[in-house]
């Protein structure tokens, strides 16, 4: 599993740091928010669709950001690298609504 800690947190979002060490899977899940992620480091993973099993490497650039909404399924991911990569998940809330 990766280490999450937390940064910030307001009513309207949520900053956390996750560690993602090598050959540790973090397990599929739902997104329970629309997030922004922002990798610190550069980085290479699998990535195992939840829906198909179809396993996929992807390789990110410290500074890249990507985009996921809310409800969508999150997949399978191993850092497949020597060593751990960090990224900033920051997870966007309803604004106290």
């Amino acid at each position: 599993m990766a280490s999450r800690k937390l940064l910030f947190e307001n009513v309207r979002a949520k900053v956390s740091e996750i560690v993602y060490e090598p050959g540790v899977p973090r397990k599929p899940h739902i997104r329970p928010t629309d997030q922004i992620i922002v990798f610190l480091d550069d980085c290479e993973y699998e990535r195992t669709d939840s829906k198909t099993g179809e396993k996929t490497t992807r390789k990110r650039k410290s500074g890249e950001v990507i985009w996921h909404d809310r409800s969508e399924n999150a997949p399978q991911l191993v850092n497949v690298g020597s060593k751990p990569y960090r990224s900033l998940l920051i997870e966007l809330k309803d604004g106290g609504k």
